[in-house]
């Protein structure tokens, strides 16, 4: 219980009235913490806080790593700066030690300053003085975690950026013949033959790396730590990163596997405007880096570049590539779908040097002052279409309906046509695309007059759909002719179900593995249902062990002499 003699020793209070302090000691929290317990994280909302006893640390994560900006002690307070702007916390409040500290709410605090006009003198007199140090923090030049040697239009290096870019590893990247490249990398640089080539801060230089092994030297995890988990999630994209978040929170041993990097389809996502609680709308990355963060700090694993290659179901083993297993009580599957190939003669020659399918943001700035194009009229496109447009000369959308309404957010449809380096074509397809080494032009067919005509081309970014690649699953989970997954009664119309009990709404036909996002058959395919259903897949999870708990018990008691093997 707060006393009037603890607020009164911190001097911000010292203008409060008796009875101001003893509203204080009734409405104020009195929070106390363990080592490595938030009193608040990066992103909390405002209030203002006093520390009592203890210590605390100021963190925040710059580039992917975090970054120690203060500490707190006895007598100090904090969150005059969230208060003072109205916005989150910039960094995150850390106990390093037992701590004590109080937290006063928003509106009680504008309360007193309201009619305490020394109070609120003091705290934006403290305010300006922390938005000082932010200022200079933000002034220092970020260090890049390594240095990437490769040419622009290597495929090799593109995925690297790529997959840096999406694990937020940040980078700097020059091209072979770059003027700045002697300073960035001492000693003979690398040459044709060792690109793409990365060097660490601490000298190390690679050359040729794959992924995984750029992962295993920024520390990214590609193993997993025990031999068996509660619950395995497949697929690191929104649905798998929900999962994770509410599996780790709710006690279960939660490990995700990601072939690539955390996020998905929605991760190469330029904006998403109509994402509940994002008024201002949200990249995909970002929307990915959140749940990433809150799914680590909750506890779960998350493996990258690492594979599923099959689930044994009798088992309830997952399968990893390097022959490596992981023991399952039970499996989410939500691996999402991949962008749907074109039939264009030549693109399967350039892709990565001109062709591309998706677009993640990293992309964009390659697009500076050249005519790009975008096949595809859903919010996929209409998205890319936005962003590239503040890059590139010229964006233009193809489609082969005769209206974007049936296919794209009313919202996109109106901030792409308001856009004006952003050209419309409908009623139109791409047939072909020129180039040796990388694109240069590209063949479009009119339906209307039924002509080609061949046009300059910077990039060729495809955004036609997606389709469910699900061939690797065990024949025991059913799937429809197009590889998506059944669930819930999709598996009993099918006569795949072989339980007394009706199976769970996202249950696939092998009981105690699930299948949530774009990879469940559903006719919804948005970021917030992937959302909805993997938080809901760990509801169902919860309930299977349940019901396996009891049914072993009820083997186990009632005087019966049966027990389980291994029991």
């Amino acid at each position: 219980m707060l006393t009037i003699e603890e607020f009164r020793t911190f001097p911000i209070f010292a203008s409060l009235t008796p009875v101001q302090l003893q509203r204080l000691t009734e409405t104020a929290a009195d929070i106390h913490l363990e080592p490595g317990e938030f009193a608040v994280p990066e992103g909390g909302e405002r209030a203002l806080y006093a520390v009592i006893s203890g210590r605390l640390e100021v963190i925040k994560i710059i580039d992917g790593v975090e970054r120690r900006l203060g500490w707190r002690v006895p007598g100090t307070i904090f969150g005059e700066v969230p208060l003072a702007l109205g916005t989150p916390f910039p960094g995150g409040y850390r106990a390093s030690e037992p701590s004590r500290v109080m937290r006063v709410e928003a509106s009680q605090y504008y309360s007193l300053a309201a009619s305490s006009p020394e109070l609120a003198t003091k705290m934006g007199a403290l305010a300006r003085e922390r938005l000082g140090g932010l200022q200079v923090i933000a002034a220092e030049p970020p260090k890049a975690r390594l240095t990437l040697v490769g040419h622009r239009l290597d495929p090799a290096c593109g995925e690297m950026r790529r997959f840096l870019t999406r694990n937020q590893i940040s980078f700097e990247w020059f091209t072979p013949e770059s003027p700045q490249l002697g300073t960035k990398w001492p000693g003979s640089p690398p040459t044709e033959q060792d690109c793409p080539a990365i060097r660490l801060l601490d000298g190390t230089a690679v050359h040729r790396p794959s992924t995984r092994r750029i992962a295993q030297l920024v520390n990214l995890q590609t193993s997993p730590r025990c031999a068996a988990y509660d619950t395995v999630v497949i697929g690191g994209g929104p649905a798998g990163l929900a999962a994770a978040v509410y599996g780790a929170s709710e006690g279960l041993r939660t490990i995700v596997v990601e072939r690539e990097a955390p996020g998905g389809q929605a991760g190469t996502s330029s904006r998403i405007e109509n994402y509940l609680g994002f008024p201002n709308g949200v990249s995909g990355d970002e929307l990915a880096a959140r749940a990433l963060n809150q799914a680590c700090r909750l506890g779960a694993e998350i493996l990258v570049t690492r594979s599923v290659l099959d689930i044994d179901t009798r088992k309830m083993e997952v399968m990893l590539d390097e022959e490596e297993r992981i023991g399952a009580r039970t499996v989410i599957v939500a691996t999402g779908v991949a962008w749907r190939r074109v039939a264009i003669d030549g693109a399967d020659r350039l892709i990565g040097k001109g062709v591309y399918y998706g677009a993640a943001r990293s992309e964009a700035t390659a697009t500076n002052g050249l005519d790009i194009h975008l096949i595809g009229a859903g919010n996929s496109a209409g998205q890319a279409a936005l962003y590239f447009a503040n890059h590139a000369r010229s964006v233009t959308l193809i489609a082969r309906g005769i209206s974007l309404e049936r296919s794209m957010s009313h919202y996109l449809i109106e901030q792409v046509r308001r856009k004006a380096n952003i050209e419309i074509l409908l009623n139109s397809e791409v047939i072909a695309v020129q180039g040796n080494e990388t694109l240069t032009a590209i063949d479009i067919r009119d339906f209307g007059c039924k002509q080609v005509r061949r046009v300059s081309s910077g990039g060729l970014f495809v955004f036609i759909g997606a389709d469910a690649e699900t061939g690797w699953l065990p024949a025991e989970i059913a799937r429809d002719l197009r590889g998506y997954v059944l669930t819930g009664d999709d598996v009993i119309r099918a006569n795949r179900w072989s339980l007394e009990r009706d199976p769970f709404l996202l249950e696939t036909s092998v009981p105690g593995i699930f299948a949530c996002g774009d990879v469940r058959l559903s006719t919804v395919k948005r970021v917030a249902a992937a959302v909805g259903e993997g938080s809901m897949s760990i509801a169902f999870v919860h309930q299977f062990l349940q019901k396996a708990s009891t049914s072993h018990d009820n083997m186990r008691g009632g005087g019966s002499t049966i027990e389980l093997p291994g029991s």
